[in-house]
């Protein structure tokens, strides 16, 4: 085994999901991932935990959506699901934490399964996935060739790239992201600016008053659920402006290109895509709250360099920033506030490494993918 493997395995259970003797623990292993699962089990028995792993395989989604298809002649709902699964929800309840680790055979396994079939499985399974979201929750994944293949490099290179992003010195990170949490927590109004071809492609402002940002530091000690992370994020409202994203995504298995949105009063009042456009249509009309912000987050991680279609690398990614459309974080919001409700929450990331600036209450923090604080910045 790698001893990259092992140190993966550590940094999850010890840094990002803080396991303790006697906690129970929730682990999904991908069909891919066998090795980093064999790693993380070995850790959590050393340190006196309680583990359930079960089989997070997209290739059995896709079957038991498929049949569910067949078995209504292709007119599916959310009545066609068991909308509060009895079994799911009391293995999350009974959880302290749940460890997915992801990295499938194929990153695109649920491509052929209708559209408004997924929709509907996933507001049938709400509520389960806010069991999940209450323990201490964590997602990664274990380098695979058809992960390596989508980001389109060797699988040797792509290995190194996963651990480059991961084995960081997080509570270094952490400290440099304080600094930018500390500013979003006091501001009130972010703006954002690109520029393309001479004229700007990007004018947008939030507000962000009362809202508390996140360190996202690849901890639940920090109200961070990813690892890799590198992020710090909170939940904009009052959304006015245009926005243009022109780093490739893939939503809904399907690959999207150059979003552009169009807020008014808060909401998405027009959209275009370059590709994907059908898909983009899907998501924002999903709920009343998938179209409407609810995550502003800015990428600090410079162990990732590259865009490799995978949200939980590229929204990371130094230099850039994304927001997504759809449901807020709770921790990102005042007590009693719930903030976006949606069923969806969908990133969308715009690089800022040339010809932009990301403006705090009339501030310019970050310019040309530098921040203030940072050698090179120019005021």
């Amino acid at each position: 085994m790698d001893e990259r493997v092992r140190e993966h395995a550590e940094v999850l259970v010890d840094w990002s999901a803080r396991v303790e003797a006697g906690d129970d623990v929730v682990v999904s292993v991908a069909e891919g991932a066998h090795e980093l699962g064999v790693a993380v089990a070995e850790a959590l028995g050393e340190r006196g935990a309680t583990v359930t792993t079960v089989y997070g395989s997209s290739e059995l989604s896709r079957a038991y959506l498929k049949g569910v298809e067949a078995g209504t002649d292709g007119d599916v709902d959310a009545g066609d699901f068991d909308s509060d699964p009895a079994v799911d929800r009391a293995l999350f309840e009974a959880a302290d934490a749940y460890l997915r680790i992801g990295g499938g055979r194929n990153t695109t396994a649920t491509a052929d399964v209708d559209r408004s079939t997924r929709q509907a499985y996933a507001k049938a399974r709400q509520g389960v996935r806010e069991a999940r979201m209450d323990t201490d929750w964590v997602s990664t994944v274990h380098p695979t060739r058809s992960l390596a293949q989508q980001a389109g490099m060797a699988y040797e290179e792509y290995r190194d790239f996963v651990y480059d992003a991961v084995l960081r010195d997080w509570e270094s990170l952490a400290d440099e992201m304080a600094r930018l949490k500390a500013i979003l927590d006091a501001g009130e109004e972010v703006r954002i600016v690109t520029e393309r071809d001479g004229a700007p492609d990007t004018d947008v402002t939030m507000s962000i008053a009362g809202r508390t940002a996140v360190n996202s530091a690849a901890s639940v000690a920090y109200d961070s659920h990813n690892l890799p992370s590198g992020e710090v994020f909170t939940a904009p409202y009052d959304t006015a402006g245009e926005v243009f994203f022109d780093v490739p995504m893939t939503i809904d298995a399907t690959r999207v290109r150059n979003v552009h949105l169009v807020f008014e009063d808060g909401a998405v009042v027009d959209f275009a895509a370059g590709a994907g456009e059908d898909a983009l249509a899907s998501v924002l009309d999903t709920d009343p709250g998938a179209r409407r912000l609810g995550e502003l987050g800015v990428g600090m991680n410079r162990g990732i360099d590259r865009v490799t279609d995978s949200i939980l690398f590229d929204e990371k990614m130094g230099d850039t920033v994304h927001l997504a459309v759809g449901r807020a974080y709770d921790a990102c919001l005042p007590d009693g506030e719930s903030g976006t409700e949606s069923a969806v929450h969908v990133d969308m990331i715009a690089d800022v490494s040339e010809r932009s600036s990301v403006t705090v209450d009339g501030e310019v923090v970050q310019r040309d993918g530098v921040f203030r604080w940072e050698d090179g910045f120019e005021r």
